[in-house]
C-alpha cells in the first residue's frame, strides 16, 4: 500500500525542504524535493511534516485510571484506550507510559493497587492501540516495597526503560522543603497534616533509599533496560547515576547537575511543560535556560502529552532554536536514547511514523498522524 504526501514542508535532521513524502508498506519509500503530480497524492497545503514524536516519559496514563482523587475508573481497557487517543492526537507515535512501582506517601497508596492493573492494560491492548506503547518503570526508591514490585515487572518485554526516583523531602525535586509544604497545603492538607507528612516522608524516605539504591541498580543492570536517574540536583547525584549504569539524567533540577551530566556522558531529558510554562512548577531550573546552554538533549511530556510538540515549537519561536533542532529533541534524540534505531528521522527505509502539523499564531495544530504507515489520526 502506498501513500503520497506532497506540497509539504518536510522537516529533516538539519533542514526543511518543500517536497514530497512517499510511504509504502509501512516504511518511508522516498523523501523528495518538489511537488508530486500523481492523482492520488495528498496536498498538505504547506503543512509541516516531521517524524512521529517519541515520548520517553508521560504520567498521563495514570490520570485516566484515577481521573479524580479516590475515583478509580472501572474499565481498564477503556482507560488505556482513552490515553492512547490523547497520545496520537498530540502527534506522539511512540510512547513510554510511566507506571510507578511504589509511592512516596500515603496519598499515592493507590499506585500499589493500580500497579499490576496498569501494566496488564498496556500489555493486553497492544493490538488495539494506535501508538506504539512501551513501559517506563518509575522506581520510587522511598518505598520499602519497591523491589518486591519491580522485580517481576521487569520480566515484561514492554518494560524497556526504568528510572530511579527519590522524592524524599529535602532532596532533589523537594530539596526546598518550603516548596513541598506549599504544595501540600495547595492540595488541601492542613498545616498540621503537612508537617506530619513531611516528617514521616523524610524519615521513611532516607531509610528506604539507603536500602533500595544498590539492590535496584544491580537488578536493572542485570535486566539490561535503559536506565535514567530522576531529578538530579548535584554533581554527586550524577556520579551515583553513572555508577548505577544510567545513560540518562531525567529532569535535572539545576544547571550544575546538567553540566555534570554532560561531563559524565549522560543525556538530559527536560520536561516539556516546563518549556511551555516558562519554568518549573517546583522551583527547579527552567528548561529554556538549559537549552540556551546547549545542555538539553531531549524533551518528555511528563504530565501533558500535548506539551511535547508545543515545547519544541516554543523553543523555536521564543528561543530562536532552528525548527529541525527543536523537533529533534522530541524525535531523533529520544529514539537514539531508547535504542529505537528504526524511527525518529524522515529517511527512506525507516518506519513511516509521521506527524503533520501547522503552526497557528504560535500554537502547533496536529493535522494527521501515521504509525507504521497507517493513518491513526
Amino acid at each position: 500500500m502506498e501513500s503520497v504526501f506532497t506540497n509539504a514542508r518536510l522537516v529533516l535532521d538539519d533542514t526543511i525542504i518543500d517536497g514530497t513524502l512517499v510511504v509504502r508498506d509501512g516504511r518511508i519509500a522516498a523523501v523528495d524535493e518538489g511537488r508530486s503530480h500523481a492523482a492520488a497524492a495528498l496536498d498538505c497545503a504547506g503543512d509541516m511534516v516531521c517524524p512521529g514524536l517519541i515520548d520517553l516519559h508521560t504520567d498521563a496514563l495514570e490520570s485516566h485510571f484515577v481521573p479524580r482523587p479516590k475515583v478509580f475508573w472501572p474499565d481498564a481497557r477503556a482507560a488505556a484506550l482513552a490515553h492512547d487517543g490523547q497520545v496520537v492526537a498530540s502527534g506522539i507515535t511512540t510512547v513510554f507510559d510511566a507506571i510507578c512501582a511504589g509511592g512516596f506517601d500515603q496519598a499515592k497508596a493507590e499506585r500499589r493497587e493500580l500497579f499490576t492493573i496498569m501494566l496488564d492494560a498496556v500489555d493486553a491492548n497492544s493490538a488495539l492501540f494506535r501508538a506504539d506503547h512501551h513501559i517506563h518503570l518509575r522506581c520510587e526508591m522511598t518505598d520499602p516495597t519497591l523491589l518486591a514490585l519491580a522485580t517481576p515487572a521487569l520480566d515484561r518485554p514492554r518494560v524497556t526503560l526504568a528510572s530511579l526516583m527519590d522524592h524524599t523531602p529535602g532532596a532533589r525535586q523537594w530539596r526546598n522543603v518550603e516548596s513541598l509544604r506549599t504544595f501540600l497545603l495547595g492540595i488541601g492538607k492542613s498545616a498540621a497534616e503537612a508537617e506530619v507528612e513531611i516528617e514521616t516522608r523524610s524519615a521513611r524516605g532516607r531509610a528506604a533509599v539507603a536500602d533500595n539504591f544498590q539492590a535496584l541498580a544491580d537488578l536493572l543492570r542485570e535486566k539490561g533496560v535503559v536506565r535514567a536517574n530522576h531529578d538530579d540536583t548535584t554533581a554527586a547525584h550524577v556520579e551515583l547515576a553513572r555508577d548505577a549504569g544510567c545513560s540518562i539524567s531525567e529532569f535535572p533540577t539545576t544547571l550544575d547537575a546538567a553540566r555534570a551530566a554532560r561531563a559524565a556522558g549522560l543525556a538530559t531529558i527536560g520536561g516539556a511543560p516546563n518549556v511551555v510554562r516558562g519554568g518549573s512548577h517546583s522551583n527547579g531550573i527552567a528548561m529554556k535556560d538549559l537549552a540556551a546552554e546547549n545542555l538539553l538533549d531531549a524533551l518528555a511530556s511528563d504530565y501533558v502529552p500535548a506539551s511535547l510538540l508545543q515545547a519544541a515549537v516554543a523553543l523555536h519561536l521564543r528561543q530562536g532554536l532552528p525548527l529541525p533542532a527543536a523537533l529533534g529533541l522530541v524525535t531523533r534524540a529520544p529514539a537514539r536514547m531508547a535504542g529505537l534505531h528504526d524511527r525518529g528521522h524522515l529517511a527512506p527505509g525507516l518506519r513511516a511514523d509521521v506527524t503533520r502539523f501547522r503552526i497557528v499564531e504560535g500554537t502547533p495544530v496536529v493535522r494527521q498522524v501515521l504509525v507504521a504507515g497507517e493513518r491513526v489520526f
